[in-house]
């Protein structure tokens, strides 16, 4: 009986680390938490291995090391800062004035709704970057909007779902600071396996920056798709009929200003190389809480938004004369204009500070204050336990050799360096159907970008592709997250089939819009070569 017990120990010391992988994805479909899932699985495989005598229990020593590094990350500091701006944009309606003041706008047109409900998902995206709220806000109030028009129920399901995930692409988003940080984790990987010791790195305002004209293409292939079915099938999109109310000037742009304004203020700041991403994130989290507390005032109570324009404002002052004139009264050599800057300064922080009381003060008032905070804080935990949990799992993966087994595979693909990133593009949207963005993200990228990198792509390139393919893990079912979403949120006249049936279009757009990118490269390169 030794002698097939030993032939089954050696066969499974081979394998492991496959076998590992295969057991995370299993045990996710039963729907455990999945950070206690991956962590789980991590240790029953370590913990194999080791009888196995295949894997080395000194390297758990690392572990500390590893959840130090995710935490004092300066990349991933910037995402709790991004959830509260979006999820604060989304409890304070802000959405909501948005997209009615837009499909009053374009309603007269064939198609007018579903075109307002992409665009809004575009402003939504670069300004809140939160997939769930955008989706559930749009089934809400666009979905039964476009159902009431006479719109194809399988249609108004797929623009709602399609134009929500675009959060996820268009900057800045938390799939983009993530990713920014595993490929530039794993193209310093690359170069030491290169034999380089002088390594570059991938900032969050490169990838970023590639993302945006990527991003903006997938918007104009949805635009393209609609258009072409309300001409092919009016029925299907049809314009409003006579009774609503085009929005004034000056209602579009009460609506469509404030968020245009916050976005430019967040990516003008990355992308000028003004800020950093936390920084930046910071300037979003002040501003979504100045725009919350401006539009919940009370007139009854004679609140105005005054004060709260004002701290605006002090604060953009306060930006440009940080950047024109830094203010350094420590030093011996201060001149008399230096203090008075420095009084300026000071006047326009106590300003800024004023308006930002009364905006939590107003916030706090509506009900909308306990909510944007409990949610932000369920958001990031989800996400860093996962991230945490992913460093583990990849820690124990690669003792078991599976770093090598991926390169060996990934290498031996025909096709050469195409043939490799088809196989990983393709197995990443087969993963998708299954499993989260996040998990993608950290844990299978930093096991196969490296050897991708090594075959000659191009990293921020390659970060475009497959941040378009994650993108598209929120629509394909039975787990896209976006179908989820709006499941709950969509009248009970929509049928989850239709709901299915309604995105299958955009999944081949999403296919299209890859294929795009991959053979039109400078799409992604251009705008972060000439930037950075």
């Amino acid at each position: 009986m030794t002698l097939p017990l030993d032939w089954l120990a050696d066969w499974l010391s081979g394998w492991l680390d496959l076998l590992m992988f295969a057991a995370l994805v299993g045990a996710i479909l039963l729907g455990y938490p999945v950070a206690f899932t991956i962590a789980g699985v991590a240790t029953l495989f370590a913990g194999l291995g080791w009888a196995l005598g295949h894997f080395d229990p000194g390297l758990m020593g690392a572990l500390g090391q590893r959840v130090f590094g995710v935490l004092t990350n300066d990349v991933l500091i910037a995402i709790p800062l991004f959830v509260f701006m979006g999820v604060m944009l989304e409890k304070s309606r802000i959405a909501e004035e948005l997209l009615e003041t837009l499909g009053r706008l374009f309603g007269s047109l064939r198609g007018g709704l579903g075109i307002s409900v992409v665009l809004v998902g575009a402003l939504l995206a670069a300004s809140t970057g939160i997939v769930g709220a955008t989706v559930v806000a749009m089934g809400l109030i666009a979905l039964p909007t476009m159902l009431r028009h006479g719109y194809d129920p399988r249609l108004a399901a797929g623009l709602v779902c399609t134009a929500g995930t675009l959060g996820q692409i268009i900057p800045p988003s938390t799939l983009l600071i993530i990713l920014s940080d595993v490929m530039s984790n794993a193209f310093q990987q690359a170069q030491f396996e290169q034999g380089k010791f002088t390594v570059e790195t991938i900032s969050v305002g490169q990838t970023f920056a590639a993302a945006l004209l990527p991003g903006l293409t997938l918007v104009g292939l949805y635009l393209l798709y609609l258009v072409l079915t309300a001409w092919l099938r009016p029925q299907a999109a049809p314009a409003i009929r006579a009774g609503e109310a085009r929005p004034s000037a000056r209602q579009v742009g009460r609506a469509v200003l404030p968020p245009c304004l916050l976005i430019v203020a967040v990516l003008g700041s990355i992308l000028g190389g003004v800020a950093t991403p936390s920084e930046a994130a910071s300037v979003g989290a002040v501003g979504a809480l100045l725009l919350a507390g401006a539009r919940l005032g009370e007139p009854a109570r004679g609140e105005g938004a005054g004060r709260i324009v004002l701290a605006a404002l002090a604060l953009g002052a306060l930006a440009v004369l940080a950047g024109v004139h830094p203010l350094r009264l420590q030093r011996d050599d201060a001149t008399l204009a230096d203090w008075l800057l420095g009084a300026v300064a000071l006047g326009l922080i106590l300003l800024a500070l004023a308006g930002i009381l009364q905006s939590l003060a107003r916030v706090s008032r509506a009900g909308i204050l306990k909510p944007v905070t409990t949610s932000s804080m369920v958001v990031v935990s989800m996400i860093f336990a996962t991230i945490l949990t992913a460093s583990l799992f990849s820690l124990v993966f690669r003792g078991l050799g599976g770093d090598d087994h991926v390169e060996q595979i990934i290498a031996a693909m025909p096709g050469g360096p195409q043939g490799a990133l088809l196989f990983v593009m393709a197995l990443v949207f087969l993963l998708g159907f299954f499993l989260d963005f996040v998990e993608i993200s950290v844990i299978l990228l930093p096991l196969v970008v490296p050897a991708l990198i090594l075959l000659g792509h191009d990293p921020i390139w390659l970060s475009v592709l497959i941040a378009i393919n994650l993108q598209t893990s929120f629509l394909t079912p039975p787990f896209g997250f976006s179908l989820f979403y709006l499941r709950g949120a969509a009248p009970k006249e929509i049928s989850t089939a239709q709901i299915y049936a309604g995105v299958v279009p955009f999944i081949v757009i999403q296919v299209v819009g890859m294929l795009v990118i991959w053979f039109v490269p400078a799409i992604a390169t251009a705008l972060p070569a000439w930037l950075y």
